[in-house]
């Protein structure tokens, strides 16, 4: 079992920054992708960014692109969401998620995840 712990949320104004981290003890972290997802009130948990298991592989969802990077460091068992030029859209419970095998945003094949951070962009 893969325990996630996230990290680094708040409240900040919009156009400001926020760093998200996601940490776990887990050994073999250097052998899993890795995904940040969101989940805004009444509305369902999307795909945010993922990384491949080496951090050379990455993507990120369209509403993000531009404004959010995600990176890894693999010595440290820790994964980041660098979040510039926030919005009040971006306000939302943000995951992370780990699974194995390729970079991809299917929700559903994510099999570990952490509890959550919240981020409040205020307008």
């Amino acid at each position: 079992q893969v325990q996630l712990v996230e990290s680094g949320g708040g409240l900040v104004q919009a156009g400001g920054s926020l760093r998200l981290s996601c940490a776990t003890s887990e050994d073999t972290f250097n052998s899993y992708t890795m995904g940040w997802f969101r989940q805004a009130p009444g509305k369902e948990r999307e795909f945010v960014a993922a990384i491949g298991s080496g951090g050379t592989s990455t993507f990120t969802a369209d509403s993000v692109t531009g404004r959010f990077a995600i990176s890894r460091d693999n010595a440290k068992n820790t994964m980041f969401l660098q979040m510039n030029r926030l919005k009040p859209d971006d306000t939302a419970t943000y995951y992370c998620a780990a699974k194995r095998g390729g970079v991809i945003r299917t929700i559903t094949t994510y099999n570990y995840w952490g509890q959550g951070t919240q981020v409040t962009v205020s307008s």
